[in-house]
């Protein structure tokens, strides 16, 4: 999932930050910001919406924190970005196993009706 890349990035990046690792720290929030940009692109925003509108300002405001946070080498842009991706990951999974879970029910439903 991207979402988990881009979080171990910025974990990587954060992590290099407070040891001044100044190469290892610029490389890893590039990579964390290439991901975001990657979903940013990938909204469809004619047929997403304000869901997508929603995602997008979240995104940018991610990817806006971790550039901040690169130039400024302040870690608490990266955490506050952190934040929103591990939120956006979270609502994500839960809708994933809802639906996983609504799919089971109409099939046991459907398997009840046969019988």
């Amino acid at each position: 999932m991207l979402y988990d890349g881009a979080l171990r990035f910025c974990r990587a990046g954060r992590e290099a930050m407070v040891h001044g690792k100044l190469y290892e720290q610029n490389d890893n929030l590039q990579k964390a910001q290439r991901i975001i940009t990657e979903l940013m692109g990938c909204l469809d925003m004619v047929q997403g919406g304000e869901i997508a509108q929603n995602l997008f300002a979240l995104y940018s405001f991610s990817y806006n924190e971790l550039v901040m946070a690169n130039v400024e080498d302040n870690p608490e842009g990266i955490d506050r970005a952190v934040k929103v991706l591990e939120n956006l990951r979270l609502s994500w999974s839960e809708l994933e196993a809802m639906q996983r879970q609504g799919a089971n029910d109409n099939h046991a439903e459907a398997t009840e009706k046969a019988a």
